[in-house]
């Protein structure tokens, strides 16, 4: 069985051609009795409630739970991980194997510092014999088994932004770009580059190319270690071995490999140097790869006929076997049997070897970048570059969605629609022009704020995995996001309002289409504000889109058109209603004070149309100024951004 002296020593001397790995730039990861437990909440009710059952009939078993507080307070957490040993060295390939939920990604979670001490993480992680820090961090390359990408943007322009924000100032923006190109070629993509990614909806590139693609992700940095979740989930056979023999071949210029695989074929088992077989969150095999069948007959298990080793090995772990050509079926304390083996034969080997210090001294400030030597950089660009270049990326990944022909088309057939029936509408018809001007109030206040209450939990995966890589601030994430908004969102209210406003014959001067364009165009910011707040403080799109449904629904009803006299209960919320605003601000364009209108009906000498004099009474005259109405709508487009940074922040990397 391989133990740490056998990697240190193959650290030194790995099998691509006897070259030696400088150990300046790299990393061995060693993990000593990893332990991971969840507390699972309302556990401790259910737990009282069955013990209290089983007290009833007679179960001497829950008795003894209820009297003792603490076999309570045991079934409250659940363990994930149970005692983990083991390493992984330069030069070598460790896959840990196991079936789902055997513990993998939460192990890969914990070695990469992404669950931290004192919230059910128990053990210790050594990147070369030394804790974990910031320049670790930035030499670690974590893949989630998740391809979250960009669906609209091509290989290279992912890969390109990705170099921009990545690495670090000293670089020139020519020498990222040149990183990013020899990534592509070094990954082989050059023959999809130009692609875009795609999507469920978007025809772009194949899973094993968006597979590479977030493997090229981490490898702009040129990571001493690189960790991978499940890489090979969901390709086909050759695909998954072209992605491990890629793998393979990072790990011959000397960088640590982990990965996490469900099911191998046997030809990707055979580029495995390490193995750890997880059984239920416990070891039951580390070694390398090729003595572990070996190992399992040694302890009394050996398939009955020839089979792919990873094959057997997954049913030992999932506690069923095959013996002497039978049929499967379920050996009982099979796993206890394994474990125990492990614990006795492999486990007092692998902890002693795992404590004693490696060979060569190591130095945490250096890596390699493109084959030269750069020094760390406690940082990677200036708040500026990361402003622009997130600006840059966003005007591209957004112009797809903002302009998208069915958004464009519900734009344009509601112009139309709206244009036609109040075709040349009279003046002097205060209620159809009123109804006209609120139904500008609807349409741009629900339809911008629906769309953007999904951004941020549509991209709550990218900007997690990035914000964790440590690729730029919150700050210019952020500012970049809503500046992009700005000219994509405003195109389409525009097109609108030139449409429909010159169609239904409003206030005939240029100056006051201006104004009425200024003051649905400001709705719409506020609008999208609200959305993106709302999706930020949720960020669950459902629920977020269903709560700014009922939100945008009781802005309607109190905007002031379809009820004058809202209950004293209610009345506050037409003072926090952005339609309520808009609303007034449209009147006082096209009717002013409605002293005019109001004259030439003759409602003040008992004019003939006495329904059109009380809508002028009623929703023009004696209404708040426009310049309370701009300054309400001005707090709110900075308030509500302002919330949505908020909401933001609590969010952890």
């Amino acid at each position: 069985m391989l133990d740490c002296g056998d990697q240190a020593a193959a650290a030194e001397n790995p099998a691509n051609g006897g070259e030696k790995i400088n150990s300046s730039s790299s990393i061995t990861l060693k993990f000593l009795d990893v332990s991971y437990r969840v507390k699972l909440h309302g556990a401790n009710v259910k737990s009282r409630t069955s013990s209290i059952r089983s007290m009833l009939c007679g179960g001497g078993a829950a008795a003894s739970d209820v009297e003792n507080p603490a076999a309570v307070h045991r079934h409250q957490e659940r363990t994930i991980l149970n005692g983990i040993t083991g390493t992984a060295a330069p030069g070598r390939v460790l896959a840990i194997l196991g079936p789902s939920g055997s513990g993998k990604s939460t192990l890969l979670n914990a070695l990469a510092g992404r669950l931290h001490h004192g919230h059910g993480l128990t053990g210790t992680v050594m990147f070369n014999s030394r804790k974990l820090t910031k320049q670790v961090l930035k030499r670690t390359g974590f893949v989630a088994q998740d391809d979250v990408l960009y669906p609209h943007l091509t290989v290279r322009e992912t890969l390109v932004f990705c170099s921009l924000l990545r690495l670090p100032n000293s670089m020139a923006g020519d020498e990222k770009i040149a990183v990013a190109e020899s990534v592509i070629s070094e990954l082989g993509l050059s023959k999809c580059a130009d692609t875009i990614i795609g999507n469920s909806f978007v025809r772009g590139i194949s899973g094993g190319e968006r597979k590479r693609v977030s493997i090229a992700h981490e490898m702009l940095v040129d990571p001493s270690l690189l960790i991978l979740d499940e890489p090979t989930s969901g390709l086909d056979a050759t695909a998954a071995y072209r992605l491990v023999a890629a793998l393979g071949g990072l790990a011959a210029k000397g960088k640590t490999v982990m990965m996490s695989v469900h099911q191998p074929s046997s030809r990707v088992y055979q580029m495995f140097d390490d193995l750890l077989v997880l059984s239920e969150g416990r070891c039951i095999y580390f070694g390398k790869g090729s003595e572990a069948m070996a190992y399992f007959d040694t302890v009394g298990f050996s398939p009955g006929f020839p089979m792919n080793p990873a094959d057997f090995l997954l049913d030992l772990a999932n506690g069923v076997c095959q013996f002497d050509g039978s049929s499967e079926r379920e050996r009982p304390n099979m796993r206890q049997a394994l474990v125990s083996s492990y614990n006795n034969v492999l486990a007092p080997k692998v902890k002693v070897a795992c404590m004693d210090p490696p060979n060569a001294t190591t130095r945490d400030n250096t890596t390699t970048i493109n084959g030269s030597s750069h020094t760390c950089m406690t940082h990677f660009s200036t708040w500026f570059n990361q402003f622009v270049i997130l600006l840059q990326r966003n005007l591209k990944e957004r112009k797809h969605e903002t302009f998208n022909s069915l958004r464009v088309f519900q734009v344009i057939a509601a112009a139309l629609l709206a244009g036609f029936m109040w075709w040349h509408s009279d003046y002097r018809d205060v209620q159809d022009r009123l109804g006209l001007l609120f139904f500008f109030s609807i349409f741009w206040g629900v339809f911008p704020s629906f769309n953007a209450v999904f951004a941020f939990p549509q991209e709550r995966a990218i900007f997690m995995k990035e914000r964790a890589s440590g690729m730029y601030t919150l700050s210019s994430y952020f500012l970049a996001r809503i500046t992009a908004d700005l000219p994509m969102e405003l195109i389409l209210p525009t097109l609108f309002v030139s449409i429909t406003y010159w169609m239904t014959g409003l206030k005939p001067e240029f100056s006051a289409f201006l104004l009425t364009l200024f003051v649905v165009l400001g709705y719409v910011l506020v609008s999208i504000g609200l959305g993106l707040a709302l999706g930020a403080l949720i960020m669950d799109a459902k629920q977020a889109s269903t709560l700014v449904t009922v939100t945008m629904l009781a802005f309607v009803l109190t905007g002031g058109y379809y009820v004058h006299k809202v209950p004293s209960f209610m009345a506050w919320v037409k003072y926090v209603s952005t339609t309520f605003y808009s609303y007034r601000l449209l009147i006082n364009v096209q009717y002013g004070d409605g002293e005019g209108v109001s004259s030439l009906l003759g409602c003040s000498s008992g004019g003939q149309d006495r329904a059109t004099c009380r809508y002028i009474d009623e929703d023009v005259r004696g209404q708040m100024g426009p310049a309370v109405s701009v300054g309400v709508l001005l707090l709110m487009f900075v308030g509500y951004r302002l919330l949505a940074y908020i909401a933001l922040r609590r969010i952890k990397a």
